[in-house]
């Protein structure tokens, strides 16, 4: 039976419309239009400006031929065109597929094959790389090639298209009327993860999720309107953990840096009067250990926010130094980057620094439009005790999560077993609902935030003549977190060198994949023939670097 709620009420245009970041950068340019926008070296562009140049590039976009669910691929550093981007993309209807910059040419290939890419915006930085996917795409259908130019950096060393992105731009219409996506499930982005097998997979977001994350933003870090934001995350990673859709809803300032350096990141914050910033623990490790003469003038409150491993004490001590305020998040792509938060509690700061270290170094609590973060039993789906020791797997659902992966049914179905979100990362829950994961049940090894596949990196090993057999585990490093370290088997009579090892890698990974160390020896196995990766890690501690 009908209840009198649904009777001649339904959903219509004046009382529903699809939740879209998209309508975050309209609203600012219709109310703050002369608020700053972005800063770009000499470049200062409003939010009227932004909104316009937005519409340009989905008017263009469109005159190409370019719409709903075509795939257009950016190679960009964290400039304003990647801003512009995450706008101007979607509201053209199509999917922005930001490429990791770090990744090697046939990576990238694969990548714009698989996601069927129309158009490529490329960077001066990056343009020989792509130069060098391009010759190695296996798909023949054209793509429309546009270059950036950035004074910053200087002149391209080839030009891959017949037209650069200013001149795209010109041929666009600034009053273009766009609109919001007929379903709020419609896809806004396209997203490469590093899988434990074979290629990468194609994570999709939708307009909804991105939405709602980039409000959990606002929300967990109590952000003010008119906030200075420093891009030291790369959006490229997660879409910037949506933050380019989070500082256009609190009209705020976009501070672009290409390069992400100690000196470059403290002249921001002093200059600009940064007040947020995301970023792996990499970065934070670099302020916290810069010489104090570069520390000076920084103004304290900074706001920061870190993922990619727990913040251990001597970095959480280091940022209390400095003034900033330290905020530990825990994600994964498939959530759209961040979809846990360690909330702090003022308590926390009455106890030493040791216990602080130990509470701030959990995952946390789910964020604030994420539906639920649990740790699960996998094979019962049924929530662990909350005593902190018992070990499950985190899941999550609700809102803040994929469309799936993108033309993969197979892992798609995997990843939603059971009706919630399988993050593979094996966890505790305590008393007081907070998660800490205790181990990556799929060996992923995180890098400067960045994931690598142990698989992939052993499946190179395995094409050296010399490798026997090879495993390959996490090493733990001051600088980048956790490094690749291999443990290596030769054959009988076999004279190679850990250094001719590291030389084998680095013709078929990208750098950042590279072993740091390795060891050679017999690998622990079980009766059954299964190495043993607990007995490696272990060893991994002292195994000594190489100088990659």
């Amino acid at each position: 039976m009908t209840s009198m709620y649904d009777q001649n009420l339904s959903q219509n245009a004046a009382n529903h419309a699809p939740l879209s970041p998209l309508s975050f950068i309209e609203r600012t340019a219709e109310v703050y239009p002369d608020r700053l926008a972005i800063v770009h070296g000499d470049l200062r562009q409003t939010w009227s400006q932004t909104y316009d140049r937005c519409r340009r590039l989905a008017s263009s976009l469109r005159r190409a031929g370019i719409g709903k669910n075509d795939t257009v691929a950016v190679m960009l550093p964290n400039t304003p065109p990647m801003v512009e981007a995450h706008f101007g993309v979607p509201m053209a209807g199509a999917v922005l597929n930001a490429l990791n910059t770090r990744l090697d040419p046939e990576t990238i290939a694969f990548m714009l094959d698989h996601g069927e890419a129309k158009a490529a915006i490329v960077d001066p930085e990056f343009a020989s790389v792509m130069a060098k996917a391009l010759t190695l795409r296996q798909s023949k259908s054209p793509l429309l090639l546009i270059d950036v130019e950035d004074a910053v950096y200087g002149a391209a060393a080839e030009r891959l298209g017949s037209q650069t992105y200013e001149e795209f731009l010109a041929a666009g219409d600034p009053t273009f009327a766009w609109e919001l996506p007929e379903n709020e499930w419609d896809a806004i982005a396209l997203n490469y993860t590093s899988g434990t097998t074979g290629n990468p997979k194609g994570v999709v977001y939708h307009h909804r999720g991105a939405a709602i994350n980039a409000i959990s933003n606002v929300l967990e870090w109590d952000m003010p309107k008119h906030a200075v934001y420093l891009w030291t995350l790369p959006m490229f990673h997660c879409n910037g953990w949506c933050f380019p859709w989070t500082v256009a809803a609190r009209a705020g300032v976009n501070v672009c840096l290409r390069r992400v350096e100690a000196q470059a990141i403290f002249d921001a914050i002093r200059k600009h009067g940064v007040t947020h910033y995301c970023s792996a623990p990499i970065v934070h490790g670099l302020l916290v250990n810069a010489p104090a003469a570069m520390k000076e003038g920084v103004p304290a409150g900074v706001k920061a926010m870190v993922a990619g491993a727990a913040p251990p004490a001597s970095m959480i001590e280091g940022m209390e130094k400095l003034g900033f305020d330290l905020t530990h998040v825990y994600g994964l792509t498939e959530v759209y980057g961040p979809a846990t938060v360690c909330a702090k509690h003022d308590a926390w700061n009455d106890v030493d620094i040791g216990e602080r270290a130990r509470l701030n170094a959990r995952q946390g609590v789910r964020y604030h439009l994420q539906r639920a973060a649990m740790v699960l039993d996998p094979e019962t789906m049924q929530p662990v005790p909350h005593d902190g020791e018992t070990m499950g797997e985190i899941m999550f659902r609700g809102n803040i999560a994929m469309k799936g992966y993108l033309k993969n049914p197979q892992a798609t179905e995997e990843a939603f077993r059971g009706g919630w979100f399988h993050s593979g990362d094996l966890a505790v829950q305590y008393p007081d609902g907070y998660i800490k994961i205790k181990d990556r049940s799929k060996d992923i090894i995180i890098s400067g935030g960045e994931n690598i596949s142990s698989i992939e990196v052993e499946d190179v090993l395995y094409r050296h003549p010399d490798v026997l057999a090879a495993a390959v585990v996490a090493r733990p490093d001051e600088k980048w977190g956790e490094t690749p370290c291999a443990f290596v088997e030769l054959k009988a009579g076999a004279q190679t060198t850990p250094e001719d090892i590291v030389a084998h890698c680095k013709k078929h990974l990208a750098g950042f994949k590279v072993p740091r160390a390795v060891v050679f020896g017999e690998l622990p196995k079980t009766s059954t023939g299964k190495i043993q990766k607990f007995e490696l890690r272990r060893k991994a501690g002292s195994a000594t670097a190489i100088d990659v």
